[in-house]
């Protein structure tokens, strides 16, 4: 993708590349889920290939072919100030940090993939350079990233002095090998920190609204979207292979964690005038969610964090699609969008009903499945309960955009819309829906697809 740009300047063939490697990754992602390696490689007990990991990775290379192919256009704009080739290349470096992180077996790949994904982000959060939002955004981002890494370094350090064998792997972490001291625990709620500052959990989420607010907005959605995805699977099996016999003793800290997420994520949500802000807190509240399966940890959480990775992913990549066509982002820019756009109206609806876990759409079994896992462990229905508050307390800043398309009068402006753009849509939400409907069209693959290697 980086050497393209000695080939070509134009934008859309550098594109078209982009595109054709994504169809690429995810026909060998899905070789090797079936079993069969173009490349016998030994890499040394540091990565692990099992199902989890690469279905994670097909829908996280799914949804990054679905925002190329909907927002590439709008990638070439901002590109104007940097060649073209260089930000999709950028893109690409994030997805090998992404395939770490889902694929680590030592805490060194773990780190090396969190970098990989975050030093490209600090770019292309400031790519727009011309604005002072996006030049701030950028420094407040990498702030923020070299202050949360460096956390995380000291937190392996010390796991790494309370391993008895003086070893990296998480293999080695389990607590039946380990024992219970102040050094593995200091080490292990740094991790904690660290990874929730990654995936903007409260309180840890602080940077999350202006950087998402001040990158431009085709990044955003990338951001809040594939790279959280990326990180969450991470997270879910550093805890699950590293900390998992010693669950009892971390739960509460991540409960705590993941009851501020929910209420601060969708209260502050409520009071945003912009939809593009409301997203970014949206995406915190969203995050709540993601937390439960960290929390419970069981067979319904790894469905559920699948599921829930491509619901969300989908449906918040098409509405940041349609939001950049718009010339408004505050909820009055939305007013009377049904009576212009049809068909745009109709799909962000879809999109903001999933998000909102209503039924018959992706987004509702996937807040199921966490919140099943919960109740499947027999603790912390408390939290279960609150959740089931917070999200109908979603449903009131999610369902204000719907009221301003089809309810509000007013003369929305949106860009000039191509046809492929509306079929893309169309295809998404359609998506959205089946697997609303028949989830099992991508669960069932963790179950029968039972490889390792």
């Amino acid at each position: 993708m980086m050497f393209s740009g000695i080939v070509t300047s134009r934008g859309p063939a550098v594109r078209n590349i982009a595109v054709l490697g994504l169809v690429l990754l995810l026909i060998g992602n899905y070789v090797d889920l079936i079993g069969y390696h173009f490349f016998p490689i030994d890499t040394h007990k540091m990565l692990f290939f099992d199902t989890f990991g690469l279905l994670a990775n097909a829908v996280i290379f799914g949804s990054t072919l679905i925002f190329v192919l909907l927002s590439g256009r709008d990638i070439e704009k901002i590109a104007q100030r940097m060649p073209v080739a260089e930000c999709f290349a950028l893109v690409f470096f994030v997805l090998c940090g992404v395939s770490l992180v889902t694929t680590f077996n030592t805490l060194l790949m773990l780190f090396l993939g969190i970098e990989i994904i975050s030093i490209p982000l600090y770019i292309l959060t400031g790519s727009d350079k011309r604005n002072l939002k996006s030049n701030e955004a950028s420094l407040k981002y990498f702030l923020m990233g070299a202050f949360s890494t460096g956390l995380m370094l000291l937190g392996i350090a010390l796991l790494y002095g309370a391993s008895p064998t003086g070893s990296f792997s998480i293999d080695e972490l389990g607590i039946g090998r380990v024992n219970l001291n102040a050094l593995y625990m200091a080490g292990l709620l740094l991790l904690l920190v660290a990874m929730g500052f990654k995936v903007s959990a409260a309180p840890f989420h602080f940077w999350t609204p202006d950087v998402y607010d001040g990158a431009p907005t085709v990044f955003t959605s990338f951001m809040a979207t594939i790279v959280k995805a990326g990180i969450f699977i991470g997270f879910i099996r550093l805890f699950d292979e590293a900390f998992g016999d010693s669950q009892t003793k971390w739960q509460l800290f991540v409960a705590i964690i993941t009851a501020s997420t929910l209420f601060i994520g969708n209260i502050t949500a409520v009071f945003q005038q912009s939809v593009k802000r409301m997203l970014a807190y949206s995406s915190i509240s969203q995050a709540g969610f993601m937390l439960l399966a960290l929390l419970s940890i069981n067979g319904l959480a790894r469905e559920g964090i699948l599921l829930y990775a491509a619901a969300y992913s989908l449906a918040t990549i098409g509405i940041f699609a349609i939001l950049i066509k718009m010339k408004d982002y505050t909820f009055e820019g939305f007013n009377g969008l049904a009576k212009h756009h049809p068909l745009l109206a109709a799909t962000c609806t879809i999109f903001l009903l999933s998000l909102a876990g209503i039924p018959l759409t992706a987004g509702f079994l996937a807040k199921y499945y966490m919140l099943a896992s919960v109740v499947e462990t027999g603790h912390y229905l408390w939290l279960v309960i609150f959740a089931v508050l917070c999200a109908a307390v979603s449903v009131y800043y999610y369902f204000r955009v719907i009221q301003a398309m089809y309810f509000k009068d007013g003369d929305a402006q949106a860009l000039e819309i191509a046809p492929a753009f509306k079929g893309l849509l169309v295809l998404v939400a359609a998506l959205i829906i089946l697997l609303g409907v028949f989830p099992q069209v991508l669960l069932d693959k963790l179950n029968t697809l039972v490889y390792t290697w």
